[in-house]
Formats: structure tokens, C-alpha cells, sequence
């Protein structure tokens, strides 16, 4: 039986879903793992985002709570908001009290990834907060390390991410993802259905 990824994220102006995008594939490069890629429901109205200028949400099915629960490892993506987690992916994280009951995500392992819009905005913070979420459920919090290697330590271009998860720098919105970025992505992806697979096989 196939290990299950689900890539679970919020975007507004689409950095995260292109990370995301990444992180889907660098996961379905595993044998034996399927990955899927979901999004939390919007709580913004439609016409707060058009004044907002966000674009148009990606074809990624809504997920709901109850979906978590047949995953068998988790990356979640979201922007930063003040060094944390988006209102939207919160307020799903809030609507999964039921499976917090239970702990029927207990033992899972669960990756971060995220996009500040400057270099002091939140690469760190934004995971490190968001870990309280995942210790409540019993999830097992994965980071990347310094597995991404020399990438890692990039000094001559500008690059997201630290050793919590992957990260991108939206700036004013006009900054996309860099290479390196969406390769370290891609990494995080393999990095987490990897360990989850494992996971799944010695269970």
C-alpha cells in the first residue's frame, strides 16, 4: 500500500503554492509515495481579496479535517503574518479538534514551509511557531537539517528557507521563487516522504 503525502497549504499571491508545487514532486519521486497536493478553505470574502489583488486560487482540492486523517505524513505551507502562520491555515488548524481528541494524527511526521515578505520577516519564527500546532496532535516534526547541503549555505544570491523547512522571500508580491529555492523545495519534499515511508513500514 502506497505511503500518503499530503502537501497542505494556504497562498494568497501564489509563492507558497509554487513551493508547494515543488515539494509535491520532490515527494512523488519516492517510490511507493503518493502525494497530493490540498488547500485550506479562503476566509477572506471575494471581494476583500480582489481589493487585495490576489490572483485567482489554484485548482488544489479543499481539504477539510477529516482528510488529514489518511495521510500518513503532512508538509504544511503557509505565509507569514507578523513571524507567523496565516490566519486562513490557523483557522483550519483550529477546525481539527476532533482528530486532537482522538490523536489521530499522533506519530505522523509533519513538515514546514513558508514566505515572508523580507529577509527579517519571519524565515524562522513562522516555524517555530507553527511546531506548538503539531505537538498538540503528537505529530513528530520533521526539518530539513542541513540535509540540503551546500545549498544551505548560500552566500551570493538571496535565498529562503532555514533548517526548519523550505522558504521563499515574496518582497512586493513581484519576486517569484528562485531555483535554488524551488530545489530546496523539491528536496523537502523527497526529505519528509522518505522518513514517512520508513515510518510507515516499520509500524
Amino acid at each position: 500500500m502506497a505511503t500518503k503525502v499530503y502537501i497542505v497549504y494556504y497562498s494568497m499571491y501564489g509563492h507558497v503554492e509554487k513551493l508547494a508545487q515543488e515539494i509535491k514532486k520532490g515527494a512523488a519521486s519516492v517510490e511507493g509515495v503518493e502525494a497530493k497536493l490540498w488547500q485550506v478553505p479562503e476566509t477572506l470574502s471575494e471581494e476583500v481579496l480582489g481589493k487585495m489583488g490576489g490572483p485567482a486560487k489554484g485548482d488544489a482540492p479543499i481539504i477539510t479535517p477529516n482528510d488529514l486523517a489518511e495521510a500518513d505524513g503532512f508538509v504544511f505551507g503557509f505565509p507569514t503574518r507578523f513571524g507567523m502562520m496565516a490566519a486562513q491555515f490557523k483557522a483550519f488548524l483550529d477546525a481539527t479538534g476532533g482528530l486532537w481528541r482522538t490523536q489521530q494524527l499522533a506519530g505522523k511526521p509533519a513538515g514546514l514551509f513558508y514566505s515572508t515578505g523580507s529577509q527579517g520577516g519571519g524565515q524562522e519564527t513562522t516555524a517555530l511557531t507553527a511546531i506548538t500546532q503539531l505537538v498538540h496532535h503528537g505529530m513528530i516534526f520533521v526539518p530539513i537539517g542541513y540535509t540540503f547541503g551546500a545549498g544551505m549555505f548560500e552566500m551570493e544570491q538571496i535565498k529562503g528557507g532555514s533548517p526548519y523547512g523550505a522558504g521563499t522571500f515574496a518582497g512586493d508580491g513581484s519576486r517569484q521563487p528562485t531555483d535554488l529555492e524551488l530545489e530546496q523545495a523539491f528536496h523537502q519534499g523527497k526529505h519528509i516522504a522518505t522518513i514517512a515511508k520508513k515510518l510507515k513500514g516499520s509500524a
